[in-house]
Formats: C-alpha cells, structure tokens, sequence
C-alpha cells in the first residue's frame, strides 16, 4: 500500500542518550550546499548506540538563547530511501547528562523542496555508518545532492 514519507517504525536511540560537554564549547564548521562555511558553538556531543554500535553527533546551538540543540546528520539512507544532503534533528538541552535524539523526529531541510534554498551540511562526525530507519523519507525536487 501506500504510505506517509513518515511512516517508518522508530529508531533507537528515543530512549536517550549520553551527553558529553566540551570545555571549553568548540567551534563547529559546518558547511553549506554553496560550499560556505559557517562556525557554530557546539556545547558537546550526544553519544548512543544503534544496532550494538556506539555512534555519536556532535550538536550545536543555532543561537546564544536556544533551548534546544541542533544535529544536522547523514547515515546509509541518506541519498536513497531519505534526502542525499542528509537530515535536521532537535533535542531539548541535556538535563543530568542525558538528552532524547527521537530520530522519528528527524525531518528533510529546505534544499529537499526547493533548489533555492541554502543548506546547511552535516560535518564529518555527524555522517553516521548506520541506518537510521525513522523520521521523514525523500520526496519533492529540491537540490539533488549526492555525497
């Protein structure tokens, strides 16, 4: 049958993850489908498990005042069954060393809708060696970015 790009069961980690600060917070470069490159602060990394393999992304904050960190990530679906450039994911900042990533909620960026928007791309460390069957599926026409 037919079924919703977000129809897919989820994936873990919706459980939780560690959350590991840097100190001081880095520096992330993060580039964009024009080749740009932008310096966001990342207060640390979310690291979890999928499959039995301990992963991790590296999360930033899109302003001083956000309440939430930012993962822009690729894994194996990304260019086939989800958007080649790869996926935008929120988390609720960490309370006692722990956050939720709910993949189900990882969602396409502009440039999977529209060839004129600018996207971010996901940093080497975010580029995952897994699958990650969950959140929203590849449609529409945007940029055709494949890495």
């Amino acid at each position: 049958g037919t079924c919703s790009p977000c129809a897919r069961p989820p994936a873990p980690p919706r459980g939780g993850a560690r959350f590991v600060p840097y100190d001081p917070p880095r520096q992330l470069k993060v580039p964009n489908v024009l080749g740009q490159v932008t310096s966001l602060p990342s207060p640390g990394r979310a690291e979890f498990s999928i499959g039995g393999q301990a992963l991790h992304l590296d999360g930033v904050l899109e302003e001083p005042s956000a309440t939430e960190l930012f993962f822009i990530f690729r894994d194996q679906t990304s260019g086939r069954e989800t958007y080649g450039a790869g996926r935008f994911l929120y988390a609720a900042l960490p309370q006692d060393g722990r956050l939720i990533l709910d993949f189900n909620k990882a969602y396409n960026p502009p440039c999977a809708f529209t060839p004129y928007a600018t996207c971010p791309l996901p940093p080497p460390q975010n580029r995952l060696p897994v699958r990650v069957e969950a959140g929203e599926r590849k449609y529409g026409s945007g940029h055709s970015y494949r890495q």
